[in-house]
């Protein structure tokens, strides 16, 4: 009775994703600066604005690792060139908002199965703070 007890503990604590499927390889963009109007304050409408970006995308990085082939990764040259556009043509209220269509635009254009995308922006509450969010999307 005691070796079934043991037995059930080991197959229940065994993680279910080592069985089915490789750990996602990772693609990092990060501290990408751009200046923009967004806010809901009229002071905020009238003045450019730093945001910070950070990405986290997922992706299988082995057919690149043996090509070397830039058609076979993630342009993060090109996907930063694409966010810098998108977010200097804008003009947001809530950095919610502008996170939310970001990520919508990158996963409509690029092949990136899914994202982590971290958004900061400077605010004066108490001295020099960052507001952020990060939100995590999955291509649809």
């Amino acid at each position: 009775m005691n070796w079934v007890i043991i037995r059930l503990l080991v197959v229940i604590s065994t993680p279910i994703y080592l069985k089915t499927q490789d750990t996602m390889d990772k693609i990092f963009l990060n501290d990408l600066k751009i200046d923009t109007i967004i806010g809901i304050y009229d002071w905020e409408r009238e003045t450019l604005q730093t945001l910070g970006f950070d990405l986290e995308m997922d992706w299988d990085i082995r057919k690149a690792a043996a090509s070397e082939n830039i058609a076979d990764t993630l342009d993060y040259g090109a996907i930063a060139q694409s966010i810098v556009a998108f977010v200097e043509a804008s003009s947001y209220q809530l950095i919610e908002t502008l996170a939310e269509d970001v990520c919508t635009m990158l996963l409509d254009t690029y092949p990136i199965p899914k994202l982590k995308l971290t958004l900061s922006k400077p605010v004066a509450l108490h001295g020099q703070n960052l507001a952020k969010i990060v939100i995590e999307r999955t291509k649809k």
